[in-house]
């Protein structure tokens, strides 16, 4: 799909010495990490867990009323293939507490949006800090180049912490990262990389009802980045006029907060942030 494929590999040695150093010059050993069941934060997870060890790295499971059994299920056996201590501080009760207190500003006819959906992302990103400043821990992110791209993600909740991760990885590339985390022993769990990906911040979420399928999303958006193509080109390549409108756009709209994420790890030729922000 991509004219120069990631090498997977190196990706991983990569991530793994850049986390090390990472923490080195900070000062700092112990990390924390927001465990949704998700495949990006599993990932994120084991290469930390490798990088710093076991037992420098904390989970958090932030469950919601939206969290599926079988996401929590997989975080928790993803900790434990990890040996990873962890909490579990469902968010219900504090989403509800926030919605209460708002209830004069939303109105009494308050219909459900993108408010409601970034409120739980920015109660998780809260909690995360929490645990940080208590502990001498930061935050690792699990944001990935896919999902900053186009903006799918929280400012000060999931775009929260002290360093991107796999942000320079896209989402399919996530995906080759954990079968490759997976070639010896099976550390993530296999319905985490075989489920349909999900946010999980209403009823039934899909990312499907956002986002293009992710293999013709990474397409466009390498084609567009690290190819350089422009728009014509791409629709001459028989990319539908429609969703690649609708991806152009929501391109646009993430440039702010592009401007406002933390670090990154470089691994490819085209990282999205300034080189301010990379560390290899």
């Amino acid at each position: 799909m991509f004219s120069e494929k990631l090498n997977i590999e190196i990706a991983h040695d990569t991530i793994i010495r850049s986390l090390r150093k990472f923490f080195a010059g900070c000062g700092i050993s112990k990390a924390i990490v927001g465990l949704s069941g998700g495949i990006d934060s599993a990932v994120v997870a084991a290469l930390a867990a490798e990088a710093l060890g076991k037992e420098n790295l904390h989970g958090f499971m932030m469950p919601s009323e939206f969290s599926t059994l079988h996401s929590i299920q997989d975080a928790v056996d993803l900790a434990d293939n990890l040996g990873l201590e962890y909490n579990v501080i469902p968010i219900g009760k504090i989403y509800n507490k926030f919605m209460k207190e708002l209830q004069p500003v939303f109105g009494l006819d308050n219909q459900w949006n993108v408010a409601e959906e970034n409120l739980q992302a920015r109660i998780r990103g809260t909690l995360l800090m929490a645990y940080s400043n208590k502990f001498n821990a930061l935050v690792l992110n699990t944001s990935n180049k896919s999902e900053l791209s186009v903006g799918y993600g929280t400012l000060y909740g999931d775009l929260a912490g002290a360093l991107m991760v796999i942000a320079d990885i896209y989402k399919t590339e996530v995906y080759e990262l954990a079968e490759y985390i997976n070639r010896e022993r099976q550390i993530i769990p296999r319905s985490t990389i075989t489920k349909a990906p999900s946010a999980e911040l209403r009823e039934g979420q899909k990312d499907s009802d956002s986002l293009p399928d992710y293999s013709l999303l990474d397409y466009i958006l390498y084609s567009l980045n690290e190819g350089e193509k422009s728009y014509g080109t791409l629709l001459s390549e028989g990319v539908d006029k429609s969703i690649l409108d609708k991806v152009m756009d929501l391109v646009g709209k993430a440039h702010f907060k592009l401007m406002q994420i933390p670090p990154i790890i470089k691994v490819s030729s085209k990282p999205l942030a300034d080189k301010s922000k990379w560390i290899c």
